[in-house]
């Protein structure tokens, strides 16, 4: 739902955007000091800070941008970023927005507000969560941030309440605290998608879902999230693949103590891949999704941005559709990968049931000589 444009604030309040501001731009300096501690090497950054320069005025911004890439570490993001010239670090309107574990990330006041001015959204997982899954408030919130807002909040069938975890209250005090939005029914966020300045933002995302170190340099399969943000914004935003290698040797799941600090002087290399010509590579794709999608809004309704009915959600088509675009999508980090000079991986990498061998158990060394960390 749009909302009124008189009553509605083109931005978050002023002492917001300045703790915003000082979050990223603080970890941001971090991450250089790091990175020039390290023997780091980038390709691709100039033609990602020319797209980015073109995205400085918001007005102006005529789609989103989603950057996904393979996973490795803790570490990587934000350390990926610190390769940015220092004014993109401390200007949150024109930098990426993350999708981050409620259960790590969220899980007091004061976490919750610290990612939350970092632009991270927070993510239940399944495995931890009842309202974890492709479906939750946030991924609505990501595809929103992708569009040209700005929107109410976001709504979604939340089911029952979780016991696990607690709710945060978090919120912008110097606004009222009325934009918001809830991912289980009890918690409160910032609903970043209802400021102006938001629209058509920048939003990042690891497929695998999990921290992968493989000797092979291989990836995990991709999961459906990606697809959600690229089958469901308007317009199509652009994508950039990206390829990280590096901060598996930094922060490798298995160093010692002190285990919580990253080990400088090892060899990072972060690849940003050429903006994907998203027509000829999703074109298909999304205009088979809008087919659907008309049909079934002419059958129950108009729907909101970034909400589903259940033939929207689990129908044999969508499905197919979700599973050929997180295909095409990994195909599209492979190349990068590649360009990179590492050999191709096996193609049943890609497919989920390759991974069933990892067993019940999701986390620590595989059999394969991987590590497997939940994120």
């Amino acid at each position: 739902m749009r909302p009124d444009p008189e009553e509605q604030p083109a931005a978050p309040s002023a002492p917001w955007r300045a703790g915003s501001a000082f979050v990223m731009g603080a970890v941001g300096l971090l991450c250089r000091g790091f990175l020039a501690m390290s023997k780091t090497e980038t390709h691709g950054l100039d033609n990602f800070m020319k797209l980015l320069e073109a995205r400085e005025d918001v007005e102006g911004r005529e789609r989103g941008l989603i950057t996904v890439s393979n996973h490795v570490s803790v570490l990587d993001d934000p350390m990926v970023w610190g390769v940015m010239p220092l004014s993109y670090l401390f200007s949150p309107d024109n930098m990426r927005w993350g999708l981050g574990s409620y259960d790590l990330c969220f899980t007091n006041k004061g976490l919750s507000t610290f990612f939350t001015l970092g632009q991270v959204l927070p993510t239940h997982r399944s495995v931890h969560s009842d309202f974890g899954g492709l479906f939750q408030p946030t991924i609505t919130q990501a595809i929103r941030l992708l569009c040209r807002g700005p929107f109410l909040n976001a709504s979604d069938h939340l089911g029952k309440p979780s016991k696990k975890f607690r709710s945060p209250d978090v919120s912008d005090p110097f606004s009222g605290g009325h934009l918001t939005f809830s991912t289980n029914g009890t918690d409160t966020f910032p609903s970043p998608s209802a400021y102006l300045t938001r629209r058509h933002a920048w939003v990042h995302i690891f497929p695998e879902g999990m921290i992968h170190q493989h000797p092979d340099r291989t990836m995990r399969y991709f999961k459906w999230g990606v697809s959600r943000l690229i089958l469901e914004s308007d317009p199509m935003p652009d994508v950039v693949p990206m390829w990280i290698d590096g901060p598996q040797e930094a922060m490798s799941e298995e160093r010692t103590f002190p285990r919580f600090l990253p080990r400088p002087g090892k060899n990072i290399s972060i690849t940003f891949g050429d903006v994907l010509d998203g027509e000829k590579v999703f074109g298909d794709l999304r205009a088979r999704w809008k087919q659907i999608h008309a049909r079934e809004e002419a059958r129950s309704g108009k729907l909101e941005v970034g909400v589903l009915n259940d033939t929207l959600k689990y129908s044999q088509e969508v499905v197919a559709l979700r599973k050929e675009c997180t295909r095409r999508v990994r195909n599209a980090v492979l190349d990068v990968r590649r360009s990179r000079g590492l050999v191709d991986e096996d193609p049943k990498a890609g497919f989920a049931e390759t991974w069933l061998r990892e067993g019940p158990g999701r986390a620590g060394r595989k059999e394969d000589g991987s590590i497997v960390k939940d994120t």
